[in-house]
């Protein structure tokens, strides 16, 4: 199957629900101030955000665009799409400059966080590179024992340590390894417990700090995962850890399963940070690496 089938196969739900809604709303009727209001209504309701809703509105409002003509519709939607996702199209070639590069994991618990290392370190491992994981969520032993079962799955190696452990300490020790034995990527994974902010930042901000004793510029990057079925519920998430830590780069999970993709599109015009990839299925193989064309023909698909 190629990438963009993966996508359009991905989108499927948020593509259908976009067509659908579009349908109803401008090939049905003039596009008049009502049928305007209504558009902007539903962008809302996909989850597109408040700024994209009103930018579309405005756009249709000032295009002459014959009512009948779906092309000339889905290319106003295409292109505006494209504008904003295009530059955050993250480049992960040169992601192995350091040895090793040290990959931050954050997320919530519950967004697929230890399943999307595991999927992340299987892209990784291409070109004879070395990748090994660092159990830093040990509050959870099913997280560690998910990690340790990707690890095996993807012949990749771990850092663990007994449940309670401190985290700080899984990750000083994971990195100490990974610089000794040369591998190219640390990946660590980490606690997401939201509803206890201070005690995540605190944690977050010790391991960053044992991490820089060893390299000063380490993490060198940090990626939140998403889950694209909570919505609007991501955007506070992404306020929240911002406070923690830099973030550079999104992977969302769960693609597959929302019919309201749209919610990628309202965080990217908001925080304008770039996009690792996109889970869009349970298989191993089915977190791809974000393609702006592939995702908004994918999603414009009719």
């Amino acid at each position: 199957m190629s990438i963009f089938n993966k996508f359009k196969m991905g989108l499927s739900k948020s593509s259908k629900n976009l067509s659908i809604g579009l349908n109803n709303l401008i090939f049905k009727k003039k596009i008049d101030k009502e049928t305007l209001d209504q558009l902007e209504d539903f962008l809302i309701a996909s989850d597109v955000g408040v700024e994209v809703a009103a930018e579309l509105k405005e756009k249709f409002s000032n295009t002459k665009v014959d009512n009948v003509n779906r092309s000339e519709v889905f290319e106003v939607f295409t292109n505006y799409i494209l504008k904003i996702l295009e530059p955050l199209e993250k480049n992960l070639d040169h992601l192995d400059k350091h040895q090793p590069s040290v990959i931050l994991i954050a997320g919530v618990n519950g967004v697929g966080k230890t399943t999307t290392i595991g999927k992340l370190g299987k892209i990784l491992l291409k070109n004879n590179k070395k990748v090994i994981f660092a159990a830093a969520d040990t509050f959870r032993a099913a997280a560690v024992s998910q990690l340790e079962f990707w690890a095996k799955k993807i012949n990749a190696q771990i850092i663990k340590a007994n449940e309670g452990s401190d985290p700080a300490a899984v990750a000083y020790k994971a990195l100490e390894y990974a610089k000794k034995e040369s591998f190219d990527y640390l990946l660590i994974d980490t606690a997401g417990r939201l509803q206890n902010k201070k005690n995540l930042m605190d944690e977050f901000k010790k391991i960053i700090n044992v991490l820089k004793k060893i390299d000063n510029n380490a993490p060198h990057e940090t990626f939140l995962i998403l889950d694209a079925t909570t919505g609007q519920s991501a955007i506070n998430q992404v306020e929240e850890f911002k406070k923690i830590s830099p973030i550079t780069g999104i992977i969302m999970t769960k693609l597959d399963g929302a019919a309201k993709g749209g919610i990628l599109l309202a965080i990217s015009k908001k925080f304008k940070i770039p996009i690792v990839a996109l889970g869009m299925g349970e298989k191993e193989d089915d977190l791809q690496i974000f393609n702006a064309k592939h995702f908004t023909n994918a999603i414009m698909t009719n």
